[in-house]
């Protein structure tokens, strides 16, 4: 998506999540920084004190009746679940992938997106992961994300799960867990950062401003060499000894460009 037009649909979810609902649920409201997509109502919602979550990174399944997913990230801390239900003529990958949009814009860092069936089954993100039936739907109309939120607040995770279900009806479901003990780095998943590259054409580590760390090269590298065929240009302070630790993990250098720009980090950029 162009910029310019990412920045009206920003604008466009501001202004939408503006002024009172009558019927949303009473004692409710949307969580801050997150906006709400118009006409869209809250239909669920609950605060919790303290309490343990466990978002997984990667595909769930269950196997002799215990949940299973290649990754995760465990936390314990404030929760507050809000529900959307979105109008009729609205689908949840609309919703989700517009409030992704306006979180990145904040500075939120993708931890973990997957998009139908390779999220695994839906009844167990509805009714294990996130304990609310609301959210089960066929397994190739679902979206889920999960995010960490720029400060402020610090160390807050962010969950978005979006769902068209069988009647056309439509949900967004969005997590905040405020965490009370630092998360530390976390990294995201090597597909996560195919797919942002792929849909938006580039990807921006802010936070990255540094020589490579070992762990980052090694996860970049796997991320493009899931793809042999994308070739990308790298801009920062550092991005020459970028190129050269990703070729040193077996990324062809013929698939590496630098570009001479100013930016903070590192950032790649997707060569058409």
């Amino acid at each position: 998506m162009r910029p310019a037009k990412r920045l009206s649909q920003v604008l466009w979810l501001v202004l939408g999540s503006a002024g009172a609902f009558a019927a949303d649920l009473p004692g409710s409201h949307d969580l801050p920084g997150v906006p709400r997509f118009p006409r869209a109502e809250i239909v669920d919602y609950r605060e919790v004190a303290q309490q343990e979550r466990i978002y997984p990174q990667g595909a769930i399944g269950r196997i002799s009746n215990r949940l299973r997913y290649e990754g995760q990230v465990a936390a314990q801390g404030q929760l507050t679940a809000v529900t959307y239900q979105l109008p009729s003529e609205h689908f949840g990958d609309e919703a989700f992938n517009a409030t992704r949009q306006a979180l990145q814009a904040q500075g939120a860092e993708l931890l973990y997106w997957c998009e139908g069936r390779e999220c695994g089954s839906s009844s167990l993100w509805a009714n294990a992961v996130f304990g609310n039936a609301k959210l089960y739907g066929p397994d190739d109309q679902q979206d889920y994300l999960l995010l960490r939120q720029a400060a402020p607040p610090a160390d807050s995770l962010l969950a978005l799960y979006g769902i068209t279900r069988g009647n056309r009806r439509a949900y967004l479901h969005v997590e905040q867990l405020q965490v009370s003990s630092p998360l530390g780095e976390l990294l995201p998943t090597a597909g996560t950062l195919l797919r942002q590259l792929r849909s938006v054409g580039e990807l921006s580590l802010a936070k990255l401003t540094g020589e490579p760390p070992p762990a980052w090269s090694e996860l970049l590298a796997r991320s493009l060499n899931m793809d042999s065929t994308l070739r990308v240009s790298l801009a920062g302070a550092h991005a020459e000894a970028w190129r050269e630790a990703l070729v040193q993990q077996r990324v062809r250098a013929a698939r590496l460009e630098l570009e001479p720009s100013e930016v903070p980090g590192l950032r790649l950029t997707v060569l058409r």
